[in-house]
């Protein structure tokens, strides 16, 4: 094992915990002793406290299945697992156990996770051993009895009521091996139980220190199915532990009661099972390799699942729904192969082992024949009945082989995993306790670098002291290292060639947002306790006391996975205040105000930076050149180093580069800045700047439903629905006809077994056809629904169906059907020939079926709902794993690793209490059926005794019994089955569930397709539109009209909140018209397909997007460009140099251009980019797409100063449309009032721009700064206007 696995399991990764890595309670979380439950654990397990007989017969489950007759029941209605279940415990004790192997082996020799586990539950095993062995000997005990019964049938009874003792002893035997057997398989799963939720959460440990190479090779989607299959893959595995040996051992004794009854013909018996286990060997090893295969089959595919689906908005913008989702089809193909080969495989199993028992029983009865033993119907039926007792373990070794290798597998991945390289400790961090410290950062390093191998360091040369209480600026151009050298100081970038010390508590707001799932109140406190008082100067501080009032539930309304429900501005609000709450020493910005429009960024910076932050050290990375005069140090960057050093003046006179940036910068904003000391008098926010986030961004509803809704599920009994959705898919009930019948075949003559083997291969191609159809509707479903549901649906929902969900219907679901098909048939057959034989048990047996029936539906009642409460806790689980890994970074800046480890400890154990009492369930009906059996069987024995009958029906007594012995194995096969099947069958149910989402309008329309050339003009009309996005929500947009003339440039300006997203998202259709329409060249857009619609448009998005691969592939996903077009394109980004460092917002400009469309629309693409690159972007712009209709909304006045008109949106109503020297001159313009903001943004915070009262000055500054911008512009528009 390599020495970096021991160091993630111990926690020498600094991850929060001490002592070896064993976890500790949070500070101020009282510890939990041994044995004793906290107070909000009152609804603790009965489990926990129960006594012997209890345990022994599963007693203590009784009120949670009364509770689940009674009602449906829910997540609070689950008991919570006694301690020593618990995934804290388990993970503390199992590291105590990774502690002690340390220390008993070489320093060199690091103990493997294996041989832990087995060290950490031998107590257990060797328990669930005992009672293994105790039911594999109460087991061989009936064919000897068979034996004595029909010795005591032909009248050879050894004393007066011999018959009745054997009845008796049948009868305890029977209830010995169930009791057994039950604690057996009980304790086993809570093995299992245990060992899953500890490996969950070393991997989520794992995932929280994994360094940036590792995570290149271990995706969100790997990991999530590391968590969701492969955990549970392994713990399914000491469920079928000690099958390895009892079958062994079975196998032995059956061997020795057949020598017992028919002498050297058993040798005969012997070499068949002989040569059944060698032909086993080659396809052992072909699964090994064939699962290994399917498992990275289906990382790709996850992989490839979770990109899609993380960013639905922007392939839905480019119209690459159908190219990602062929992709995923693709993937799902190769892995499909790999899947078929798995399942023929298991069909091989199948027919060996299966067919086996008959192979067995004629070889032998030849041999018989051959050596001259005489048959009979004692010897001949206590043979049968052995024969029969090793049937179902000899057909439980394909399970277990499979179940072996599958653990194996995943064991090796998540080893894998867990060696995979993390994060350096940061030794050097430390605390302020009041002590006065010289400097609060320090960076000495010749050579930062994210990749060890890389020949080019990201930074070179690092010479940087921050001390106390100093505000430090970093500016410089897109790519130049700024936020790699915040990363560093953090920890985060794993190869630093010398020094990084930070003394005191850190607080990290990263460029792009990261927002949990939970209420706005959850987020800025961050596990902090509420201090109401600080609470509220926080929230003043950032400005979001207007947002919550207009809120419908306030500080307390639920915010969408990644935000979805609120603005860019918002989020970033939200961050300041999460880290403004902290009460740090060291604040690390990066980029902070590149996200809200300039009266905002002003009021953040005076508020936020100069007030509430005064006395911190702070370090902010910033593209706004206005806030740099106030800092007290500003450092510049290029190309990975600190160029020049020092304040605001002597930048400006000593450095050229400097010089160009703030050039660049009053060329972008329009004036001259003057400063002069006095203070900026804050501007009091208009109410229409906040609109309630809920009609912005689509999702909530004016009565103030909450987004993020509990996870959907079915409630009580479905019956055959789930089956008959499983069936229908792919002739699923033409291939169940033929099962059924051929196991009937097979039942009335066992000579025809073949027959069956071949339904049982013909099931594992029901299960290949079934999963490849639910799976392409699936991602039909998916790629097709609207972004309201992906806004609306955590992640971790959908993912947890298309992994752990659909593993089961690829693996499990056909080859469980068959058997409890067969199991069924069986049973009832034994019940059929015990009635024939014996007509008085017909008094037993009848309510015996009865009471099974009954039980039956009792059971159902709850276990049905556990099973899906263990879905929606899973789901939970895989929300919060793939929540921690986005923001893994935010996580360990905070230092909350602790905490959010905690978290996951809950939620692991939140789904493992419905598991647990699934299982516990499942016992609890198999025991009581196993009594009835033996109470039948018993009963059976003792009629055969009273009736007497003469010696030549003692064969017909031989028969009977045979069946009745087997009677208890068949009756809890069955039952096992239909339980396991019906536990199953809710995956059906949950992939069901996203299989019909209501979907977009068509993405083509054969009767109504534009010409190839549309739009030719680029001519928009828009005709009182409006826009609401539930039928019970208010209307975003208010009944807009305008045109927007072919080759014009149109601006879009308004307030946070104020509609210009939504009329965007109206454009491209991702919301439908309430009423009205958008006319593009004459053709209205709702009557074309979404193909038609968005792929005929360009777009550069607000969130730029890199997926996985090659940057040709992010520029031409679907091959539709040559090299050379792809490199004329790159040249014009000025991306021919920096293709390697993948500039997104570039390369968002390149798709653009590559697409040529005469529509281009632009949603605030430059808000987070520095003065120089956004002139770039502009400069190409007016050059590539001068004859274009270019549509923009821009938080950057600037961005929008050069159009030709200029439209003003507030509150969803359009306030204005004209060109933007009319707006400027006319009173109350709301275009005016932001220009006039921008401009005394630009004239820096906490200063006055040296007043332009008069009108005139205002518009010759405006007239210069269009006379230099319009050199560079070769449009004929610019002219026209001026």
């Amino acid at each position: 094992m390599a020495k970096g696995l021991w160091n993630t399991l111990c926690g020498n990764s600094k991850a929060g915990t001490e002592d070896g890595g064993h976890y500790s309670p949070l500070q101020g979380e009282p510890p939990e002793e041994s044995g004793k439950i906290n107070p909000d654990d009152e609804n603790v397990t009965p489990f926990a406290n129960a006594g012997l007989l209890s345990k022994m017969s599963f007693w203590w489950l009784n009120p949670l299945m009364m509770k689940g007759k009674e009602k449906v029941l829910e997540d609070k209605d689950i008991p919570k697992l006694r301690q020593t279940d618990r995934a804290d415990m388990c993970y503390s004790t199992f590291m105590e156990q990774l502690s002690k192997q340390k220390e008993k082996g070489s320093a060199t020799n690091t103990p493997s996770i294996l041989s832990t586990l087995f060290f950490w539950q031998w107590k257990a095993l060797l328990i669930t051993g005992f009672f293994a062995l105790i039911k594999v000997l109460t087991l061989a005990t009936g064919p000897l009895l068979l034996k004595e019964f029909i010795r005591v049938a032909e009248g050879n009874e050894t004393f007066k009521y011999e018959g009745y003792a054997l009845a008796v002893g049948l009868l305890l035997a029977k209830s010995l091996e169930s009791l057994s057997e039950r604690q057996w398989y009980f304790r086993t799963r809570l093995v299992g139980l245990q060992v899953r939720s500890m490996l969950s959460a070393v991997i989520y440990k794992k995932q929280l220190c994994l360094s940036s190479a590792a995570k290149a090779t271990h995706s969100s989607g790997q990991i999530m199915n590391y968590v969701t299959v492969d955990a549970y893959k392994i713990g399914e595995f000491p469920y079928w532990f000690h099958q390895i040996w009892t079958t062994s051992l079975q196998i032995c004794l059956a061997l020795t009661i057949i020598y017992y009854s028919l002498g050297v013909a058993t040798f005969a018996a012997l070499f068949v099972i002989i040569l059944t286990v060698i032909g086993n060997s080659p396809t052992g090893k072909l699964q090994h390799k064939y699962l290994s295969k399917l498992m990275v089959g289906q990382d790709r595919r996850l992989k490839a699942i979770t990109e899609a689906l993380s960013n639905m908005k922007i392939l839905k913008l480019y119209a690459w729904e159908t190219h990602f989702k062929k992709v995923t089809e693709g993937l799902r193909e190769e892995e499909f192969g790999w899947l078929s080969a798995v399942v023929s495989l298991k069909g091989c199993y199948l027919i060996l082992y299966w067919s086996s028992s008959i192979i067995v029983c004629a070889v032998t009865f030849w041999a018989c024949y051959f050596l001259g033993v005489s048959l009979t119907s004692s010897n001949v039926f206590t043979f049968l009945a052995t024969l029969r007792m090793v049937q179902e373990p000899i057909r439980y070794i394909p399970e277990v082989i499979g179940v072996l290798i599958e653990a194996r597998v995943s064991m090796t991945r998540i080893v894998k995993f867990l060696e995979a390289p993390e994060l350096q400790k940061r030794s050097t961090k430390g605390k302020c306790f009041g002590n006065k410290v010289e400097k609060s950062i320090q960076v000495i390093s010749t050579r930062i670098s994210w990749d060890a191998d890389s020949s080019k360091a990201t930074l070179v040369d690092i010479n940087l002291m921050v001390k106390p209480g100093e505000k430090v600026a970093i500016c410089g151009e897109v790519g130049s290292g700024k936020s790699t050298l915040l990363a560093a100081i953090l920890g985060e970038v794993p190869n630093i060639n010398g020094t990084v010390q930070v003394d005191g508590k850190v607080a990290y707001v990263s460029q792009t947002a990261w927002i949990q799932t939970g209420t706005i109140q959850y987020n800025i406190l961050f596990g902090s306790p509420m201090n109401e008082r600080r609470y509220q100067e926080v929230l003043n501080k950032c400005s979001l006391l207007k947002d919550l009032e207009l809120l419908p539930y306030g500080d307390c309304t639920v915010i969408g996975e990644r935000g979805v429900n609120i603005s860019g501005g918002q989020k970033q609000r939200i961050q300041l205040a999460r880290a403004l709450y902290q009460n740090a020493d060291i604040y690390l910005l990066d980029d902070p105000f590149s996200a809200v429009d300039a009266h905002t960024a002003t009021s953040l910076f005076n508020e936020y930076v100069m007030g509430a932050l005064s006395g911190k050290t702070v370090l902010l990375v910033t593209h706004q050149i206005d806030f740099l005069p106030t800092f007290d140090n500003v450092l510049l960057m290029s190309e990975g180093k600190i160029l020049k050093a020092g304040k605001y003046d002597l930048l400006l006179a000593s450095s050229t580069e400097f010089q160009s940036i703030v050039n660049a910068h009053n060329d972008t904003a329009g004036s001259e800045v003057q400063t002069a000391c006095g203070s900026q008098e804050r501007a009091k926010t208009p109410k229409e700047e906040i609109q309630k986030i809920y009609t912005e961004e689509q999702l909530g509803s004016y009565l103030g439903d909450q987004l993020i809704k509990e996870e959907e599920r079915e409630a009580g009994d479905t019956g055959l629905k789930p089956y008959k959705q499983y069936l229908s898919q792919n002739k699923g009930f033409l291939y169940l006809s033929l099962a059924v019948i051929t196991h009937a075949i097979y039942i009335v003559g066992q000579f025809v077994q073949s027959i069956w083997m071949a339904a049982g291969v013909q099931n594992s191609s029901i299960s290949l056809r079934t999963s490849k159809t639910i799976f392409s509707k699936l991602m039909t479903s998916l790629f097709r629904a609207p972004m309201s549901f992906y806004d609306s649906t955590p992640l971790g929902r959908i993912l947890s169906r298309v992994s752990s969900d659909l593993s089961y219907v690829d693996l499990e679901m056909a080859y469980k059907l068959s058997l409890t098909i067969g199991s069924t048939i069986n049973t009832y057959f034994s019940f059929g020939v015990l009635a024939i034989l014996t007509w008085p048990i017909l008094f037993v047996i009848a309510p015996m079926v009865y009471i099974v029936i009954l039980l039956q539906k009792f059971y159902f009642a709850s276990t049905k709902e556990l099973m899906r409460i263990d879905g929606t806790t899973k789901s939970s689980v895989a929300s919060h794993f793939a929540e921690s890994i986005a923001g893994a970074m935010t996580i360990r800046a905070f230092g909350e690793e602790d905490r959010f480890f905690s978290e996951n400890l809950h939620l692991i154990d939140a789904n493992a209490s419905p598991s647990f009492h699934n299982f516990s369930a499942n016992e609890w009906l198999i025991q009581r059926l196993e009594i009835l059996g033996a109470i039948v069987v018993s009963a059976s024995a003792l009629a055969m005794t009273l009736v007497h009958l003469e010696a030549s029906r003692s064969g017909f007594i031989g028969m009977a019994l045979s069946y009745g012995l087997s009677l208890n194995v068949f009756l809890v096969f069955s039952v096992q089955s239909q339980c396991m099947m019906s536990n199953m069958i809710i995956s059906v149910e949950r992939l069901e569930q996203y299989m019909h989402i209501p979907g977009e309008a068509p993405e083509i329309i054969d009767g109504n397709r534009p010409s190839l050339n549309w739009p030719s003009v680029g001519r928009v009309e828009i005709r009182d539109l409006k826009v609401k996005y539930r039928p019970n929500a208010p209307l975003v947009l208010q009944g807009i009209s305008c045109t927007f003339e072919g080759g014009h440039k149109i601006g879009i300006v308004g307030r946070t909140g104020s509609g210009k997203t939504t009329l965007i998202s109206a454009l491209f259709r991702l919301v439908e018209p309430t009423e009205g329409m958008i006319i593009i060249d004459d053709l209205n857009i709702s009557t074309i397909g979404l193909y038609d619609l968005r792929s005929h448009f360009g777009v550069i998005p607000q969130d730029p997007t890199l997926f996985g691969g090659s940057v040709r592939y992010n520029l031409d996903p679907l091959s539709e460009h040559t090299d050379r077009e792809i490199w004329e394109v790159l040249e014009k980004c000025q991306l021919r140099h920096a293709v390697q460092t993948k500039e997104e917002g570039l390369n968002s400009l390149g798709r653009a251009l590559l697409k040529k469309r005469k529509i281009l629309v632009l949603d605030e693409a430059t808000a987070s980019i520095d003065n120089a690159t956004d002139s770039v972007i502009q400069r190409t712009i007016r050059t590539e797409f001068a004859e274009c209709t270019v549509i923009t909304v821009a938080h950057r006045i600037p961005s929008v100063m050069d159009c030709t008109m200029v439209l003003g949106i507030s509150d969803g109503k359009l306030m204005e449309y004209d060109e933007p020297m009319k707006l400027l001159n006319r009173e109350g313009s709301l275009f005016g009032q932001l220009v006039k903001e921008y401009w005394s943004h630009s004239g820096n915070a906490g200063y006055i721009l040296v007043s332009v009262d008069d009108e005139a000055a205002q518009f010759s500054e405006l007239n210069q700064w269009r006379s230099r911008n319009c050199n560079q512009c070769v449009c004929s528009e610019c002219s026209g206007v001026y």
